[in-house]
């Protein structure tokens, strides 16, 4: 295992069983092995500077692309996260997406037909903050928002769930098979680190933009969310496309995390910078001497 994770065994966030997944075995104060905040920044800083190599392989090469999902209760820091894992890529490598309130234009179409534009290129990294899992959580929690996309009645069936877990679960088997990675990210908060960040937007005035009073709609029904989480990881995580369930109550440590578990995989794919061709060499060299001739003139 690389430095970067030695200490952090990224896998045991990785849900490898997902028919033997409990949440309640998962704690969100966890930090692993690491004691303490201390020494933290740097080893951040060295695996964005990772992240950052590894991203410009993957788009010099331009076969694989790589998925980030994020999926959380509100104020578990995705934003942060990915702001910070990401913080050295390449932009224009890079797009990040974020899914709000779906459009008439979306409702019109399935519940996976906004999502697959944002899939990435080759070469590129997509970051979903938030995504088509929304159909699964949300929209479980509140069922009456099935209401506004007008799926035929008869189609509204106890089965649905089901349905759009196995909708999910090809949708992202047909990625994978087109050489998309997929990693996805569930950010694990607790009920009381939730209840501080959002004092702690309404205390400082400089956070006040980040309060939004549905937030506490949504807390009322954390159970319920909760059960939704739990039933979403055990219906979506196969082998090609397995959930991580990562501690939220510490930032630092989710995006330690995250960053160790982006790098783990991105180094599994063994990204090369492209090789020339002998054709392509000769016309290198021609156009070095070329450029090395007119420096004289």
């Amino acid at each position: 295992m690389s430095e970067l994770t030695e200490d952090l065994h990224p896998t045991r966030y990785r849900i490898d069983s997902p028919d033997k997944f409990r949440l309640k075995d998962f704690d969100p104060g966890d930090t692993g092995e690491i004691q303490s905040k201390e020494g933290v920044s740097k080893r951040l800083k060295k695996s964005v500077t990772t992240i950052c190599e590894l991203q410009e392989k993957l788009y010099a090469q331009a076969e694989w692309s790589l998925l980030l999902v994020f999926q959380a209760m509100d104020t578990a820091g995705k934003d942060a996260t990915i702001k910070h894992v990401l913080s050295g890529v390449n932009p224009q490598g890079c797009t990040v997406t974020s899914f709000k309130t779906p459009s008439q234009e979306e409702l019109a179409h399935d519940f996976l037909w906004r999502a697959s534009k944002a899939m990435p290129e080759r070469g590129r990294i997509g970051v979903l903050n938030r995504s088509y899992y929304e159909e699964v959580l949300v929209v479980k929690v509140h069922p009456e928002y099935l209401g506004n996309q007008r799926i035929p009645k008869k189609l509204v069936t106890k089965r649905i769930w089901r349905e759009r877990y196995a909708s999910i679960n090809d949708f992202e088997r047909h990625l994978t098979r087109n050489g998309t990675v997929v990693l996805k990210f569930f950010l694990h908060l607790s009920p009381e680190e939730q209840r501080r960040r959002i004092l702690d937007r309404i205390d400082r005035k400089e956070k006040h933009w980040k309060f939004n009073k549905d937030d506490l709609v949504e807390r009322k029904l954390w159970d319920r969310y909760m059960n939704a989480f739990e039933e979403m990881v055990r219906a979506t995580s196969p082998a090609h496309a397995p959930w991580h369930v990562v501690p939220a109550d510490h930032k630092w440590f989710t995006q330690l995390v995250v960053s160790s578990i982006v790098i783990e995989k991105l180094r599994s794919l063994h990204l090369h910078f492209p090789k020339l061709s002998s054709k392509e060499k000769k016309q290198m060299a021609r156009a070095r001497a070329e450029l090395a001739g007119s420096k004289s003139k």
